[in-house]
């Protein structure tokens, strides 16, 4: 294991859970994700996973429509819900111990979010999902994502997406996209780089916490990245 990561935050989109099959939540995709994360969950990390909403619903394409906006991203948060008790399921079915805690407080279904009962799910080895964002409309779930790294004290964000890193432009639109193997905060807003939101990119860096960017759809690449032989882009101070 690299010293340098002993904790860490994986961010899934919503939409990698889609595959090809054009379902919001496909088994196959779910399995196959579901088995790298106890794969590295084995290798000794500690691993918390914030899984986005999109696959089901988002809030700003229902505010695009006329929807009120808070109303939409309530509406988001219940389907980032639904993702993590789908991760959750594939990764129990593992044998692999996993707790869903959610910002927005549903005691049927899962546990209240808590930092302190987090840390100590953490440290029995279980994998913690964190659902329902911040649980306050207008923030995505990278912003979710950035603040439970910042709270539970993660070492990396790792944000799983279906390229391979940083580019300074859309490398599915401009061929000539240059990819980036480090790249500093302040670029990547000033520059508006669309790794994520802007205030998720701030509070990692208020926190110094570098986000690593990997192409997910690979087959072991989270294992890889982590070990450092596959390709990624790490946002980091200068």
């Amino acid at each position: 294991m690299t010293a340098r990561y002993k904790r860490i935050l994986l961010k899934l989109s919503g939409e990698v859970l889609m595959g090809e099959s054009g379902l919001s939540i496909d088994p196959d995709v779910i399995a196959r994700v579901a088995e790298e994360i106890a794969d590295v969950r084995k290798q000794g990390y500690e691993l918390c996973v914030v899984v986005g909403g999109g696959n089901i619903f988002r809030g700003i394409s229902g505010a695009a429509r006329g929807m009120d906006r808070a109303t939409g991203d309530y509406m988001g948060m219940l389907a980032t819900v639904m993702n993590a008790l789908a991760v959750q399921n594939a990764l129990e079915k593992m044998g692999v111990e996993t707790r869903v805690q959610s910002a927005i407080p549903m005691a049927s279904v899962c546990e209240p979010f808590i930092r302190r009962r987090a840390e100590r799910h953490l440290e029995k080895g279980r994998i913690v999902i964190f659902a329902a964002g911040t649980g306050s409309p207008f923030f995505t779930t990278d912003s979710g994502a950035a603040l439970r790294a910042a709270e539970m004290k993660c070492d990396a964000l790792f944000k799983g997406t279906s390229v391979d890193g940083v580019y300074d432009a859309d490398p599915k639109k401009v061929a000539s996209a240059k990819r980036y193997e480090t790249v500093t905060y302040d670029t990547v807003l000033s520059d508006n780089l669309k790794v994520m939101d802007a205030s998720a990119v701030a509070l990692c860096r208020d926190n110094n916490i570098p986000i690593v960017v990997f192409n997910i759809r690979e087959r072991g690449n989270l294992a890889r990245v982590l070990k450092g032989e596959a390709t990624a882009t790490v946002v980091q101070a200068a």
